[in-house]
């Protein structure tokens, strides 16, 4: 299949009602906040969710959760060993072909040729490091989050103790109340030309993006307390690009209405949109 042409931009609107949209194991598991009281959500968090998604609809992946491993693989290290070449030359350091590792992990999994990927782990005899095409900003609100906390209790037993009852546990679960987030990112044409990666995985990312919360609940974010409202995707006519990526990012943008206080619901903000010669955008509604 034919690499990459046109260089993309992209911009993901995210509404979270009454979740925990990314914790902060730093701060108690709140939700991220930045000093000025700003929520976000870490380019980490996003890319695990893609690579979710893309598993989802029968990719394979290189990076997968221990809960969602599909190949019974372990360990990244047994992942690689799973590939024979790739065994074979990770176990030759002196004449290790770096160019046909990267070639071939490329080949074999869809996170790896679109967002790169470091292979360097004890029991690998080489380093070789793979730059994707694929990058994503971390998510932050429009405005400031507000943040409430609420105390659980654990009533049952997780052990007997001679047979009596153990005391309850006591918790704390926090939620955003309502946020809007918004994520930018692009794909280079010319990091695309050396991972393999093709028009059609593109198009695979962009479903990725629009069902980023499918199979995604848990206690911190019950189904259908986060979603993605709007995706903006950009593609150049060109492989540079007719406008830089900040610029094409900057044309859309989300302000609260004035009359709006507190923010409550999407419909409490509007959108300003600046057009770009030469270029076009494609508006997308979320799953």
């Amino acid at each position: 299949m034919n690499t990459l042409q046109k260089k993309i931009d992209f911009k993901v609107v995210v509404s979270v009602e009454n979740a925990n949209p990314n914790g902060d194991p730093l701060n108690g598991n709140r939700p991220r906040q930045n000093f000025d009281g700003v929520g976000e959500i870490s380019d980490v968090a996003i890319k695990r969710k893609i690579r979710n998604r893309l598993q989802d609809m029968g990719e394979k992946i290189f990076v997968q959760s221990d809960d969602r491993a599909d190949d019974g693989l372990k360990s990244l290290k047994e992942r690689v060993d799973s590939i024979e070449e790739l065994k074979k030359i990770s176990s030759d350091k002196k004449k290790a072909d770096t160019a046909r590792f990267s070639e071939l992990a490329c080949e074999t999994w869809i996170d790896t040729r679109s967002f790169g990927q470091v292979f360097a782990f004890k029991g690998l005899e080489l380093s070789v490091g793979v730059r994707g095409p694929v990058s994503i900003q971390t998510a932050v609100s429009v405005d400031p989050i507000t943040i409430n906390s609420m105390q659980i209790t654990k009533s049952v037993n997780s052990v007997s103790e001679g047979g009596g009852k153990s005391s309850d546990t006591m918790g704390t679960k926090h939620f955003v109340d309502f946020g809007l987030y918004i994520f930018n990112g692009s794909i280079n044409v010319q990091l695309a030309e050396k991972t393999g990666f093709t028009t059609a995985d593109a198009e695979k990312i962009k479903e990725a993006l629009r069902t980023l919360f499918e199979n995604d609940a848990s206690s911190a974010r019950p189904d259908g307390s986060m979603s993605v409202e709007k995706i903006y995707w950009w593609e150049h006519p060109t492989k540079m690009g007719k406008h830089s990526s900040a610029k094409v990012h900057r044309s859309v943008k989300y302000q609260k209405k004035a009359e709006v206080d507190v923010p409550k619901s999407i419909e409490d903000y509007e959108v300003i949109e600046e057009s770009l010669p030469y270029l076009d955008v494609n508006v997308i509604d979320g799953f």
